[in-house]
């Protein structure tokens, strides 16, 4: 294992991963042959490496690298439970997790694979385990949660040590119930998903009503948008 991150850790000092203000995805500068950006965050981008398959490596911006003992942490804290990926040690600025198959609620999305209840309350199974161990489940959304072979799993546990409650997966709960059944199957397209991502991303969660939303995004699908 250690031998495997040697190589990789090699490939990793080729790219730089910067961050930005805002709460914006962070920007990848630089090339390593072979290493895939498989997913990008607001701290850190997760990349993948063929020659060690079992593995992928997140790699810190400057900016957010004091974050990554603390989400190794959680990862300690969540060892055991098939809900969540493992946590198998560190590099200078990189955590080195298990590579996870499957496919995020937003790529189901964009490709008409219809998401199963099933899904649903695996996630539901991993919030309450994670307050069992003393954490916070939350920032949980549709880049958050993979669906392999009809379960579900859940990504980025980096902010389970914040408190409060940010309702996004609420809000989930009551789309799937709600609305998902009027879409299932339909392919969305990316333009479509996007504006709504930033329309939530603008609301102002002390006046924010989940009926009222639904709507504007219906009208949205039907083409009414004003």
């Amino acid at each position: 294992m250690i031998a495997d991150w040697k190589q990789v850790d090699e490939a990793l000092k080729n790219i730089e991963v910067i961050g930005h203000e805002n709460n914006k995805p962070v920007s990848i500068i630089g090339f390593a042959e072979d290493l895939r950006c498989i997913g990008i965050g607001t701290d850190a981008a997760v990349f993948y490496y063929p020659d060690t398959p079992n593995y992928a490596y997140k790699v810190y911006s400057a900016q957010s690298l004091e974050k990554k003992d603390v989400e190794a942490d959680i990862y300690k804290r969540l060892e055991g439970s098939s809900y969540f990926a493992q946590c198998y040690g560190a590099g200078s600025n990189y955590l080195v997790l298990s590579f996870e198959q499957g496919i995020t609620l937003y790529d189901c999305l964009l490709q008409g694979v219809r998401v199963p209840e099933q899904v649903m309350q695996d996630v539901e199974n991993a919030r309450e385990f994670v307050r069992s161990q003393g954490l916070n489940p939350r920032d949980i959304h549709l880049k958050n949660v993979l669906l392999h072979e009809g379960r579900g799993k859940v990504l980025d546990v980096s902010e389970y040590i914040k408190e409060g409650n940010d309702n996004r997966w609420e809000h989930l709960v009551w789309t799937y119930k709600h609305f998902y059944p009027l879409i299932n199957e339909v392919q969305v397209p990316l333009w479509i998903l996007e504006t709504i991502t930033n329309w939530y991303n603008r609301i102002d969660t002390a006046s924010f009503g989940i009926e009222d939303f639904s709507k504007r995004v219906s009208q949205l699908f039907l083409g009414k948008r004003k």
